[in-house]
């Protein structure tokens, strides 16, 4: 048997940009025979903008973040759908826009190493591998990207599906291949029409944050690309 799982998914109560609620994403992965659901909603400065954001703690800030993802899981509960938390981080640094997939995420890891917004890559690099985390740059040769130093980084999206943007896939999977890092692929779900058109397929169904981060560490895995 072969196993479904979304990498990238954002829902309407965490990520500004989504339209739909976490509800209706998580019904929308059901009907499409998915078994597993990562949600990696925005971790960045405009993730807060809707809020005080100079008033806000970073346990403040990691409680809007969770929003979503929590509200997922509760929707998901006894449907046979696994939900596992991510994110798609973005440091606040001036004129720069690159978002960074990671797994592996927990609930104590957010709250134990302060605001990670205010971070750097190299930084956050070393707290994420320490903690047993996986980065992999989202979409990173869509407008606006910049190259990062792979030493930084356990691999790329090389196939993002959103049909908004051109991410230029083709160059993500040459640029990895270079060097000689995995990469994996993603909905990047904001609304109904992006549903399941990306993502992994696996021969172990993917029900916990340790599978997930050994499949993809293993490589034990094949792209969805629709």
């Amino acid at each position: 048997m072969k196993y479904s799982t979304e990498l990238h998914a954002h829902t309407a109560q965490t990520s500004r940009c989504a339209k739909d609620t976490a509800q209706i994403l998580v019904e929308n992965y059901l009907r499409a025979g998915y078994s597993t659901l990562v949600t990696t909603d925005h971790l960045s400065p405009s993730t807060f903008e809707a809020y005080k954001k100079d008033t806000l703690s970073w346990n403040d800030k990691v409680d809007i973040f969770l929003k979503g993802h929590l509200t997922a899981k509760a929707a998901a509960e006894n449907t046979g759908l696994t939900v596992l938390l991510g994110m798609e981080l973005r440091f606040d640094r001036k004129g720069v826009i690159n978002d960074y997939l990671v797994y592996g995420v927990t609930e104590d890891f957010l709250r134990q190493n302060g605001d990670l917004l205010k971070m750097r890559l190299s930084a956050f690099s070393k707290l994420a591998h320490k903690n047993g985390l996986l980065i992999f740059q989202a979409h990173p040769f869509r407008n606006g990207m910049t190259v990062v130093h792979p030493e930084h980084l356990d691999g790329y999206e090389i196939y993002n599906a959103c049909v908004r943007h051109n991410s230029r896939n083709s160059i993500a999977e040459k640029w990895a291949s270079l060097h000689k890092k995995p990469g994996i692929a993603g909905s990047d779900y904001h609304q109904s029409e992006d549903t399941a058109r990306g993502g992994i397929v696996t021969a172990q169904k993917i029900e916990s944050n340790a599978v997930l981060l050994s499949v993809l560490r293993n490589q034990e895995y094949k792209l969805i690309r629709k």
